[in-house]
């Protein structure tokens, strides 16, 4: 798929580099409270390195549109407008988070956002991402789901089913890949007979959008916003994001200890660097304006951080709270 060129002004940029900050400076913040066991659970998975992909793919959504992503999700949850102080109390297990102190790490949501996840199951939240878009073909609505999924899930039976449906019921749905390169420690040559994912769309009889950089926000935005935009109107579309991450398949992953010229490969491309590459070749003296962000940032996360840790504990009550339905007599 080729690329539309959507002019892309000051304004945006300095938005889209204010939330790959954002998201950067949450993740580093959650990384260190981990090991301060002030965030707790087996696993923490972080964004840092995606940030590119996930900022430049919701920017081309609409507010009505639906975001669903595995566990790798706080930094889309951000991207998609969550506020970061409830979702560092999610983090933290406190009654004032996203989603009752009961998600956590892996499974975030906001109603409000229109983003449903936040699932640990590899590829677990495919066929969701199947039914949210059938619900909006069914009923005539021209919203559409993007899909977030790795490229380890690609290989799991719930992406071949998701995927199929989507396209024999034409659903409007954008199956966005990141591939990071390893699925888990895994390179995806090695586990993958087709290793450019993006051409399994022909399998299924889908439209087949290609590789994008998923360093550059703007590459990213441009595909992504050619990709809702067919699906909204004709149905499926497969989107391949190239990618990398920072950290191990969690944080207590070490896999990287032997990969250090790889890493260091790909952090030369960062996507704060290319982001504020892309700014001062566009505009003069925006240098300060970036500064400023950068220092923000660390505010609101400090803030953040400070909201969480002030926040109550969930009780006996909250726990049991929504497991049954109340009918309208109570």
């Amino acid at each position: 798929m080729a690329t539309q060129k959507v002019k892309v002004d000051k304004a945006r940029l300095l938005d889209w580099y204010r939330q790959i900050v954002l998201i950067r400076e949450f993740e580093d913040r959650c990384d260190e409270l981990y090991r301060e066991k002030k965030i707790t659970g087996v696993y923490l998975h972080l964004y840092s390195g995606h940030e590119a992909t996930g900022v430049g793919a919701v920017a081309a959504l609409q507010e009505h549109d639906h975001v669903i992503t595995a566990y790798r999700d706080h930094g889309i949850a951000l991207a998609r407008g969550v506020d970061p102080n409830p979702l560092m109390a999610e983090m933290m297990g406190k009654r004032t988070g996203v989603s009752g102190g009961k998600g956590g790490s892996m499974h975030l949501a906001s109603r409000e956002h229109n983003f449903w996840g936040g699932y640990a199951i590899v590829g677990g939240h495919l066929p969701l991402a199947a039914g949210i878009a059938l619900e909006s073909r069914y009923n005539n609505k021209d919203a559409v789901v993007l899909c977030f999924l790795g490229d380890g899930a690609t290989n799991n039976g719930y992406f071949h089913e998701a995927v199929n449906l989507s396209a024999v019921w034409d659903l409007p749905v954008v199956w966005l890949i990141e591939n990071n390169l390893y699925g888990m420690g895994t390179p995806v040559e090695v586990a993958s007979g087709q290793p450019e994912l993006h051409k399994r769309a022909i399998a299924y009889g889908i439209k087949d959008a290609g590789r994008v950089d998923g360093q550059n926000v703007v590459e990213v935005y441009e595909a992504a916003s050619e990709a809702v935009e067919y699906a909204r109107k004709n149905g499926p579309v497969l989107l391949e994001a190239i990618t990398f991450r920072y950290k191990g398949h969690g944080v207590s992953d070490r896999a990287y200890s032997e990969r250090v010229e790889e890493l260091a490969q790909w952090q030369a491309r960062d996507p704060i660097i290319v982001t504020r590459e892309i700014l001062t070749g566009r505009f003069k003296n925006v240098e300060a304006e970036l500064d400023k962000i950068d220092a923000e940032v660390k505010t609101i996360i400090d803030r953040a951080v400070e909201y969480a840790e002030n926040s109550p504990a969930p009780t006996y009550e909250d726990l049991i709270r929504n497991v049954y339905v109340e009918d309208a007599n109570g």
